[in-house]
């Protein structure tokens, strides 16, 4: 895992923490705000996966050539 995914799959917590937060006082602006910041975290946990991905194959591609 690189930093991107470790920091997108904490802020998918902490939005859905504010989430159950906000459920369980009826604040509707702390729930709304919860689900952006899961959606955020979401959105930077995949770019951090597709980074990745995209290291893996240049050194795939790296190791192949070597050969």
């Amino acid at each position: 895992m690189n930093k991107d995914e470790l920091e997108g799959k904490a802020e998918a917590v902490k939005g859905k923490v504010k989430q159950a937060v906000g459920d369980l006082t009826d604040n509707a602006d702390l729930h709304d705000e919860g689900v952006v910041d899961e959606t955020a975290g979401k959105t930077q946990e995949t770019f951090g996966k597709a980074k990745r991905k995209v290291g893996e194959a240049i050194e795939d591609l790296g190791n192949t050539i070597k050969k």
